[in-house]
């Protein structure tokens, strides 16, 4: 069994006080895998003061230095993969090809941001001054706080804390209570590395605890959060008020519409995937299936016939096609969700229960509603679960209206051979990333991440945007009128 530590000042601390937290294996019960208590304000205090005080030091090493520190990171986040794939597994509950995919996207991040530590540069700008030289360079905010989510304990984390080191922040960092081993071992690996005490510090607390303190601390510079809408929008509020820098990653009601015209096997191929992988539990998930009325039945058969054969169960079983749900609250809200959709009066096609033999675990079957409503529950709020709702429209302008009439705006699919629709689609869907004729889902360290309206507020996470919020713009004005006349080389 694993302890659940935090670490500040380059020192690992396991809580005496608090509330006692356990982390149970979400598809055994029964499997105890880590124990231990939630830091309180005064560890936050601590860790912001250790933040504060290792600032200078970091700030002023050269960022090609900070970059080497961030990649010896993804070199041995890499050589260990699998050992760290298995604990995210067991903590998170996704299947292993799933964790190890998160892993490596992990891995990826940091090679990348490392990289563009040798990049951080500025621009020169002509002045319009006689005799004077104008340029912007880059410098660090500060110390910032990182507000992670258990959905992708490690991918996430490494695509923030990366680019704030390399930046030159010190970071304290609050990962969920929910996953707190998977980012321990993330930390564990930045110390290795070579990470000097105090750039970087990890919370496990409550938000009350924890999360107000580094809202409100005047020391706090900067803070980038991915969760919920609600709690993204109050943030947001309030480092506005604070006046200093915001980044919210939130939620999404991600459309993907098939039009009649499309490979219907690649539509349900990539529909499935994007609904049910990581048993719908991220952002980027397919959570709207938008179907041209000629082709809906035959592409709902597709589904259905799909995921009625799939094998829910333990992550770790090679034969398992879906794992668990993450805990028990985030089961009673998809099961809340699904009595939502049957009261609503849409037409339940696949799942809606739990699968048999695995009253153990989390574990709910993929469900598929059809002939959904565009103004019913599961057709405008996030599940944040293995449901998918099936809404019919007439055309192709029909369908863009409902996939836009979500408040929220993360990803956006569509299935077509139609090359005029392809741009029109681009061009017109409210959404921060959109996919041609593949899944919602999906991401590259070298691509911007983020949506728009209620999905996302501030700067673009991960890609050459990485650095934009983590770093002000100085502006240098250099008059060398004095310099040449009083210099002996002239």
């Amino acid at each position: 069994m694993l302890e659940v530590r935090n670490y500040i000042r380059g020192e690992w601390m396991a809580m005496r006080e608090g509330r006692e937290i356990e982390v149970r294996n979400p598809a055994n019960l029964d499997e105890v895998i880590g124990k231990g208590r939630l830091a309180s304000a005064i560890h936050a205090e601590a860790a912001i003061a250790a933040a504060h005080e290792a600032l200078a030091g970091w700030s002023r090493m050269p960022a090609p230095k900070r970059g080497e520190i961030v990649e010896r990171a993804g070199d041995i986040l890499k050589a260990e993969m699998d050992d760290v794939a298995r604990l995210l597994t067991l903590e998170e509950g996704k299947l292993w090809s799933e964790s190890k995919g998160e892993v490596y996207r992990a891995y990826n991040v940091l090679n990348y941001t490392a990289g563009q530590s040798r990049r951080l540069g500025g621009v020169t700008i002509p002045s319009e001054l006689p005799r004077n030289f104008a340029y912007t360079m880059r410098q660090p905010l500060g110390v910032v706080a990182l507000i992670t989510p258990w959905n992708f304990p490690i991918a996430i984390p490494a695509w923030k804390i990366a680019p704030a080191l390399v930046a030159g922040n010190t970071v304290v960092f609050k990962p969920s209570s929910t996953t707190p081993l998977t980012a321990a071992r993330l930390v564990e690996i930045f110390e290795r590395a070579g990470l000097p005490p105090g750039v970087l510090n990890l919370l496990v607390g409550s938000s009350a605890d924890v999360g107000d303190l580094l809202m409100h601390d005047r020391r706090i510079r900067g803070i980038s959060f991915t969760g919920s809408s609600e709690n993204g929008t109050q943030i947001y509020t309030t480092c506005a008020a604070r006046g200093i820098k915001a980044q919210c990653e939130m939620g999404g009601k991600n459309p993907v519409i098939v039009l009649e015209d499309a490979d219907l096997e690649l539509a349900a191929e990539g529909i499935v995937s994007g609904a049910f992988g990581s048993t719908g539990q991220r952002c980027t998930a397919t959570s709207r299936a938008i179907l041209q009325e000629s082709i809906a039945d035959d592409i709902v058969e597709r589904l259905s016939s799909r995921v009625s054969k799939w094998k829910v169960g333990n992550g770790l079983d090679a034969d398992v096609q879906m794992g668990p749900l993450v805990s028990e609250q985030q089961l009673k809200t998809v099961e809340q969700y699904i009595e939502a959709g049957k009261k609503e009066g849409a037409s339940l096609v696949a799942g809606g229960g739990r699968p048999s033999g695995t009253a153990r675990g989390f574990y709910v079957q993929p469900t598929i509603f059809d002939h959904v409503r565009p103004e019913f529950r599961v057709a405008r709020e996030e599940i944040f679960g293995p449901v998918l709702s099936v809404v019919r429209a007439k055309d192709y302008e029909q369908a863009l209206d409902f996939a836009n009439a979500s408040e929220y705006g993360l990803t956006s699919s569509i299935y077509t051979n139609d090359g005029g629709k392809i741009f029109d689609f681009c061009e017109r869907i409210d959404t921060g990333m959109v996919h041609v004729n593949s899944p919602t889902v999906g991401g590259e360290a070298q691509i911007p991440f983020g949506g728009v309206k209620s999905s996302g507020v501030g700067e673009r996470e991960q890609g050459p945007t990485a650095l934009d919020f983590y770093t002000d713009v100085k502006v240098v004005y250099i008059d060398y009128t004095g310099a040449v006349r009083t210099s002996k080389f002239y």
